[in-house]
């Protein structure tokens, strides 16, 4: 591969790390992520032993299922698609602890998920899915990005991304939910802002790396 080109994946690699928000960090890194979104919030905190997986504890307050969920969270990168303009990648999350209702009964409980992103650095797809079962209630839902940056940062710098969420929750009042948002990262923190219109609710998620 012509030097330019491996240059080119590397500075690649570098930028498109924190805009994926991607669930395995570098070998040997920590991070925090908080998820708040009017359905559920969420705090995951994991470590990354190797730069393909992560373990970490999460807990997360679930609304629409009336439970809370506290355990570990495992997470794999199945595969990466590397090219000179463009990175993909292919994640398995799996989850198992137990679940409070809000009643006071508890069970134990876990999921399962598959997300995929790509990325360049002007554009960003992905999707996710999951299935969760939490002893007195299951589901499975969806969620779907694709956003656009309006201005390509050098790296360090502050980057942009204006995006959109289509989310499916089966069991939710509104099924369909809709999210424009914001996301903004610097370094090692990411901030993401939106707003769900089918459930007037605001949207708001954190990421930081050390």
């Amino acid at each position: 591969m012509p030097p330019k080109l491996i240059v080119a994946g590397l500075a690649l690699a570098a930028l498109a790390a924190p805009a994926s928000a991607r669930p395995v960090s570098y070998a040997g890194g920590w991070t925090v992520m908080q998820d708040n979104n009017g359905m559920y919030s969420s705090l995951l905190v994991h470590y990354s032993p190797t730069a393909t997986d992560s373990l970490g504890l999460l807990a997360e307050q679930n609304w629409s299922m009336d439970a809370t969920f506290t355990g570990l969270q495992y997470t794999r990168l199945a595969k990466r698609w590397n090219a000179p303009q463009s990175q993909g990648n292919l994640y398995i999350k799996l989850g198992a602890g137990a679940a409070d209702a809000f009643d006071g009964d508890q069970k134990v409980a876990g999921f399962a998920g598959l997300s995929a992103d790509w990325e360049t650095r002007r554009l960003f797809v992905s999707y996710d899915v999951r299935a969760r079962d939490y002893g007195f209630d299951q589901s499975v839902s969806h969620a779907a990005r694709i956003g656009v940056a309006p201005y390509v940062a050098e790296f360090g710098k502050l980057h942009t991304w204006a995006m959109l969420q289509v989310e499916n929750h089966p069991e939710a009042d509104n099924p369909v939910q809709v999210t424009p948002l914001l996301r903004l990262f610097e370094g090692p923190l990411l901030v993401e802002a939106g707003y769900t219109i089918e459930e007037d609710r605001f949207l708001l998620n954190w990421i930081y790396r050390f």
